[in-house]
Order: structure tokens, then C-alpha cells, then sequence
């Protein structure tokens, strides 16, 4: 028996070993950590269950069988965050360069099929060169197979990508299927085809970085929905997110203990709204001075800033926020905020998370560029996305909500729960000196006056609360009491829809 576990602990290491000492420093001198240096951060101390660490390829083909190493270039188990279960893939560059064979996507599937057995997230760290060439086909036929656990997972259970390496061809697809994915600033990056075939085929001469990296998927893409400046604080962010979602879609949301008090009112959110209609704040003080301790974890906040998303806790329990930025064309709705917005509220309905709206909207972004782009549609997309989700939905109008952007933020109209205003909203077709031009374009010398009629008329929240379209006018410093009540009282809510295989959202 010694010798079977001398031997049992002599395999242990060579597969623990990797690609070896050499390889492993030349990842920390890029700034990066090992696969199971990543694990251990991600996951509570001690918890990791390996799996499958003993797995080679079955290459023969181009001398590989003379070239195998145990775990064949992916770490997989599981363990927990903060106590939960999750499950965790993590690709090791240091053997093989991380790339793909059918081994090494079998060992994925296995743990994609486990979350999915057993409803719990499932988390990919990605750092690889691609499908391994000298397999040929049977690393495609890999990649299809993740992929289908991508899609078969999808609304139910939460997935994460993390990408702390390079992450190129067919490794890019099943992050795209995933729920979130992250980056790491300089050190990561991911794209389709990469600078040399660019090169090649449009004779366009650009860097990794500038082709697929972090702030470029960050912000102009918005492939990612955030991007950190190193491994640990990744890690940590990760760990963070984790907190915020429910194992699966059978859960409610986690509940965590607060100690912010549920009633508490917040003065300062009186002076909140400047008294110049057309000057901006920060939108982001408001969700962080309502959500529990101030605790905000932000979705995508480089890309589509005009639009506000992200995680937060009311009385302990997970919220989603949606909220227009004034700081950023005036919370406009334009394509890349529809786009990020619509996905968010399609995340926090699959996962039951209770959705809180904050509108402050002067319309849709005019312009050649939006409407050449598919704005309709992807204005539409938004739409859907509020009308079908059937969590509880509260929405609060800080200042304006003109014309369909109204519509479309979580309106009474497509079945938010419950809908209240501060006395700083204006909720009307357009702002009134476009209105007014409009209605008196034969009286000219007259449009002053009937400016502030209009305002006196429309410039409030009292049409719409006097039609029931508001449930109550509230003061802004009991916004966050007022919000906890409200999601107090749907948390037994039920909605009804009809029989369908899947709907058709404007994609």
C-alpha cells in the first residue's frame, strides 16, 4: 500500500506541477497568476474538489503521444463562495497554452452538466490559445459540446467568464452565451480572429490589445461588462457579483444580514434634482444612497453610461437597479444603453430578482447614426425585456420621462407593480418648449406665455398620478422606506402569461 500512495502522490504532482516551474514563472512575469492560484482566490480557503486531474489527451497524431501531462491544460471543481456552492473551470496556459482537446472539453462539460444537475453558478476562467490544431475536428466537436451546455444552462443557473489571458476563436463563443464576463485590464483579451489573420485579410495592422482588449470590449464593444486592473482584484470583484445571485432559478435571491436600517430616510435626497431643469447629477447617488450600506455593484460602467445598471441590497435581499444617467447625454436612450439595459432586466426576471427603476429620460437619441444602427429595434428590445419580466417591479420618477422613453421605462403601462414620483417629475409627451412650438407654430410672439402654461399644466407628476398611472407622489428622502415596503408587499407575487414555447425578442 505505501508504494500504490507514494505513487498516487508522485501523480498528484505532476499534475499539480503543470508545465512546470519554468512556465509558471514566465506567468507571473506577465502579471498574471496560475490556474490554481486563481482557484484558491476565487473560492473559500480549503473548499476546492478537484476533479478529473488525472485526465490525458488522446492525441497520437504529430508525436503527441509522447506528450501529455495530467489535467491535460484545465483545473476543474468545485468548492464555495462565502458558503454557496459554485463550480469553476480554469484553463492553465502553462500546458499546452490552455488549448482545447477533447479531453480537456470533456472535463468542462462534466462540471457544466454538475451545475446544471445540481443548480448551482458555474464560473469559466479563461487563459488559452484555442482549439489544440493537431486534434483536428475533435476539438471542434469540444467546443460544441460546451457550447450546448452554455445555451441548455442559460436561465438556469447563473454563468460567469472571466477572461485573465488570452481568449481567441472558438474559446470566445461560449463567454458570449454566458450571463457576465470580465476582463483584466492589459493582461487579457478576446477576439474572433486575431491581429496576423486581420492583417492578412483586410490589411488592417492592429495590436491585440487594440483588436480585443479589455477597454475595448469594456467600452465600445460592450462585449465584457467590466474590466479590473489585475488578477486579485478580479478575484475579489468576482467573489463580490457571487453574493449578489442566486444559486439558481428555483432560488429567491440571497439574504444577507444589514445592518441599515429599512426605515431610513435620507435628507439629502431632497436637493437631490437641481433646480435648473436642463443641469445634470449622479444618478448613482441615489442608488447608493438607497441601496443597504451604499453597496452597488455596477454592470458594464464604461459602456452605454447614459444608462445606469447593476446589483444592490434592500433590506438585505438583492435588487436590480436600472437607472438613466443625467451625466451622460442627459440619460438620453440610445442603442448601446437599450442594448445593455434590455439584457439586465432579461438577467434579474430569469433569477427572480426584483427590479427598481429610476427614470429621468428626455427621450430617444435622434440622429443618423442611431436610426441607421436598428435604434427601433434595439429601443424595442428594452421595451420587451421590461413588459415580459414578471418579477416585482417599483419604479420612481426623479425629474423627466418624455415621450415612448416613458413608455419603456418600466411604466405602469407594461406592468410595473408599483409606480411612484417625486415632486420634481415631469412626465409628458415631449419638454414643453418643443411642445409648445409644435401646438402654437402659428403664434410666435406668443410662445413664451404658452411655454409656462404648458409647464404649469404638464410639468409635474399629478396628470398622470390623477389617470392612476402613478401610485403615489413621494418625497425624495423616503424613497428608499418607500421602495422596501413596496417589494415587502409583491414578494408573494404571481402573473399569469400565455402558453408559448419561448418568445421572439426584437434580437
Amino acid at each position: 500500500m505505501k508504494d500504490i500512495l507514494e505513487r498516487l502522490e508522485a501523480k498528484r504532482a505532476a499534475a499539480i506541477d503543470g508545465g512546470g516551474t519554468k512556465r509558471r514563472a514566465n506567468q507571473h512575469a506577465k502579471g498574471k497568476l496560475t490556474a490554481r492560484e486563481r482557484i484558491e482566490l476565487l473560492l473559500d480557503e480549503g473548499s476546492f474538489e478537484e476533479f478529473d486531474m488525472f485526465v490525458e489527451h488522446r492525441c497520437a497524431d504529430f508525436g503527441m503521444q509522447d506528450n501529455k501531462v495530467p489535467g491535460d491544460g484545465v483545473v476543474t471543481g468545485w468548492g464555495t463562495v462565502n458558503g454557496r456552492v459554485v463550480y469553476v473551470f480554469s484553463k492553465d496556459f502553462t500546458v499546452f497554452g490552455g488549448s482545447l482537446s477533447m479531453a480537456h472539453a470533456e472535463k468542462i462539460v462534466k462540471v457544466q452538466d454538475m451545475a446544471l444537475q445540481n443548480g448551482a453558478p458555474c464560473i469559466g476562467i479563461f487563459d488559452a490559445g484555442g482549439a489544440r490544431i493537431q486534434e483536428g475536428v475533435d476539438s471542434l466537436a469540444g467546443y460544441a459540446e460546451i457550447f450546448m451546455r452554455n445555451i441548455w444552462a442559460s436561465g438556469v443557473i447563473p454563468q460567469i467568464s472571466v477572461i485573465m489571458g488570452p481568449c481567441a476563436g472558438g474559446d470566445v463563443y461560449s463567454p458570449a452565451m454566458t450571463d457576465f464576463i470580465f476582463m483584466v485590464r492589459d493582461t487579457s483579451y478576446m477576439y474572433v480572429t486575431g491581429p496576423d489573420v486581420v492583417k492578412t485579410v483586410t490589411n488592417e495592422t492592429v495590436t491585440h490589445d487594440e483588436l480585443g482588449g479589455a477597454r475595448v470590449h469594456a467600452a465600445k464593444s460592450g462585449v465584457v461588462d467590466g474590466a479590473f486592473e489585475n488578477d486579485f482584484e478580479t478575484l475579489a470583484q468576482m467573489r463580490r457579483l457571487i453574493d449578489f445571485l442566486p444559486l439558481s432559478n428555483k432560488e429567491k435571491p440571497p439574504h444577507w444580514p444589514s445592518f441599515d436600517d429599512p426605515n431610513r430616510e435620507d435628507p439629502s435626497l431632497d436637493t437631490l434634482i437641481p433646480d435648473n431643469p436642463n443641469k445634470p447629477y449622479d444618478m448613482k447617488e441615489l442608488i447608493e444612497k438607497v441601496a443597504d450600506e451604499g453597496d452597488f455593484f455596477e454592470i458594464s460602467p464604461d459602456f452605454g453610461k447614459n444608462i445606469v445598471v447593476g446589483f444592490g441590497r434592500l433590506d438585505g435581499s438583492t435588487v436590480g437597479f436600472v437607472a438613466n444617467q443625467p451625466m451622460s447625454l442627459a440619460g438620453v436612450l440610445d442603442i448601446d444603453a437599450s442594448r445593455k439595459a434590455a439584457r439586465f432586466v432579461r438577467f434579474c426576471d430569469a433569477f427572480n430578482i426584483p427590479i427598481v427603476t429610476f427614470v429621468d429620460v428626455p427621450g430617444f437619441l435622434p440622429g443618423l447614426k442611431q436610426e441607421y444602427g436598428g435604434l427601433i429595434k434595439h429601443g424595442a428590445k428594452l421595451l420587451f425585456a421590461y413588459g415580459e419580466a414578471t418579477v416585482p417591479k417599483v419604479t420612481v420618477v426623479t425629474r423627466k420621462a418624455y415621450g415612448g422613453a416613458y413608455d419603456v421605462m418600466g411604466s405602469k403601462h407594461l406592468r410595473a407593480d408599483i409606480n411612484y414620483a417625486w415632486p420634481s417629475a415631469e412626465i409628458a409627451v415631449m419638454g414643453a418648449k418643443g411642445a409648445v412650438e409644435i401646438i402654437f407654430r402659428g403664434e410666435p410672439d406668443k410662445i413664451a406665455e404658452r411655454t409656462k402654461e404648458y409647464e404649469d399644466r404638464f410639468a409635474n407628476p399629478f396628470v398622470a398620478a390623477s389617470r392612476g398611472y402613478l401610485d403615489d407622489v413621494i418625497k425624495p428622502r423616503e424613497t428608499r422606506r418607500r421602495i422596501i415596503r413596496a417589494l415587502k408587499a409583491l414578494k408573494t407575487k404571481e402573473v399569469t402569461r400565455p402558453a408559448k414555447k419561448h418568445d421572439n425578442i426584437p434580437l
